[in-house]
């Protein structure tokens, strides 16, 4: 089988990484960095976002799976004192794939005939750094509200946990094939109203929201963040493709949400 490890990048992880890659190499693993079968990722859920861009191209063939150098995170559920067991467990189980669903962003400016697909893992965030945002919203093709505010939150079941909850938005369990549409200080008058409460799409509904003030935008992808002008519109749905974890021992997810928001 063909892996590969990335490191948050400090000193602890890139020890880490280096330890697994070791360990794997001489069970009789190989090392591949361009086309692995399971991506082994050393510091938080920022290192397996960045990885799961890195290998977006390679979902069909490629499995995750996350060691925690820091605080406890929904990706990575390995703690560092591990390592030699999950190493053993790769080299020599046949391990269960878990599956969870993706958000696709479809962006599309005016002028321009050809669209722009990303993939979100988390969230798509949409805001105006120079002015609120005012944002005609469509669900399956009929309008359904005109949002002003400072700005939309669209996220996967698995991504419900981070930004979108500090919204006030729910938290989803991770085996639900739908996208969250959380709001971000909506303005409420005579010619604005809005629902108010973050609004839960199944798999075949499509959210579009479309821009009417024209304004610059700030759209983040996870991670990553652009700056973009004359957006014609951004189209929001459950992505055909998925992300696959590998596990070799049972992840209770309502576990882990005690574990990070309650505590003992």
């Amino acid at each position: 089988m063909k892996f590969t490890v990335t490191s948050r990048g400090d000193n602890v992880s890139n020890a880490l990484q280096q330890r697994i890659k070791t360990y794997l190499v001489e069970f009789g693993l190989t090392f591949d960095d361009e086309n692995p079968e399971i991506v082994i990722t050393v510091g938080g859920d920022g290192t397996l976002l960045h990885a799961f861009h890195t290998y977006k191209h390679r979902l069909e063939d490629t499995s995750f799976v996350g060691i925690h150098t820091g605080h406890l995170g929904f990706y990575a559920d390995w703690m560092p004192e591990e390592v030699e067991k999950l190493v053993i467990h790769i080299a020599k189980t046949p391990f269960q794939i878990v599956e969870y669903p993706l958000l696709e962003v479809v962006l599309r400016h005016y002028g321009e005939n050809k669209s722009e697909r990303l993939l979100a893992l988390n969230e798509c965030t949409v805001k105006s750094p120079e002015e609120s945002l005012v944002c005609n919203v469509e669900i399956k093709g009929e309008k359904f509200e005109t949002f002003r505010g400072d700005g939309l939150c669209i996220s996967t079941p698995s991504g419900s946990t981070a930004y979108n909850k500090a919204l006030g938005g729910a938290i989803l369990h991770p085996s639900l094939a739908c996208i969250q549409l959380a709001e971000m200080a909506s303005i409420n008058n005579r010619v604005y109203r809005t629902v108010g409460s973050p609004l839960v799409l199944p798999q075949h509904h499509t959210c579009l929201l479309k821009p009417q003030n024209y304004v610059k935008l700030q759209i983040t992808i996870d991670h990553f963040s652009w700056s973009h002008q004359k957006v014609k519109s951004i189209q929001c749905r459950v992505a055909e493709e998925k992300i696959k974890f590998a596990r070799f021992r049972p992840f209770p997810f309502w576990k882990r949400v005690r574990e990070s928001f309650i505590g003992d």
